[in-house]
């Protein structure tokens, strides 16, 4: 892989619960430093609100916020990767199953579905996903179970990586340095080997 393709900067969304000073995003962005990093709060946190928006203004966020991190970075934006924990990941996820051009999804503690309610699936854009992608979650996440994640997961068109954080649930606590360090060995493998 050439200079040119490596992911050049990443673009890291909170859970609906939290801002862009969530410790595992800190983490993140020193793990992978140089790589600029942009840790983004959604328009609701900016305005002092606990309630998340609804997902299109949401997904419309991320595409802006992408976008602009691509300008600043001076990146083509297929260099840019997209993520962040359990909502900020899935909104994501979204704007790139509609089009928002990027180099991968890091998504860590991914909201499959809500705890107890394995019918309401949130995977319906993922047979668009077609960039590699990192799943990262707890096997005692009540959001998704190892197997039904991995299940899932098999929709995506892009290459899917999984790592599995033993016996933590979806808050992951305490887990902070080995999700920082996960992240930045994936984003450092040769696209061919992000699988």
């Amino acid at each position: 892989m050439t200079p040119e393709e490596r992911p050049g900067a990443l673009l890291l969304t909170p859970g609906a619960g939290s801002d862009r000073n969530h410790p595992s995003l800190i983490a993140i962005e020193a793990a992978v430093a140089p790589m600029p990093v942009a840790r983004v709060d959604f328009p609701y946190r900016r305005a002092g609100r606990k309630a998340p928006d609804r997902a299109p203004r949401l997904v419309a966020c991320v595409v802006e916020e992408a976008t602009a991190l691509a300008a600043r970075a001076r990146l083509l934006p297929e260099r840019v990767v997209l993520g962040g924990r359990s909502m900020g990941g899935r909104m994501c996820s979204m704007a790139v199953a509609e089009g928002l051009p990027t180099g991968g999804l890091v998504l860590i503690s991914y909201p499959l579905h809500p705890p107890g309610r394995p019918e309401r699936m949130r995977t319906e854009h993922f047979p668009a996903i077609e960039v590699p992608c990192l799943f990262m979650s707890g096997t005692r996440d009540a959001f998704a179970t190892p197997e039904e994640l991995e299940a899932a997961t098999a929709q995506v068109a892009g290459a899917v990586t999984h790592v599995w954080i033993e016996g933590r649930g979806h808050g992951l606590e305490g887990a902070d340095a080995l999700v920082a360090t996960s992240v930045a060995e994936w984003l450092s493998a040769p696209t061919v080997d992000r699988r």
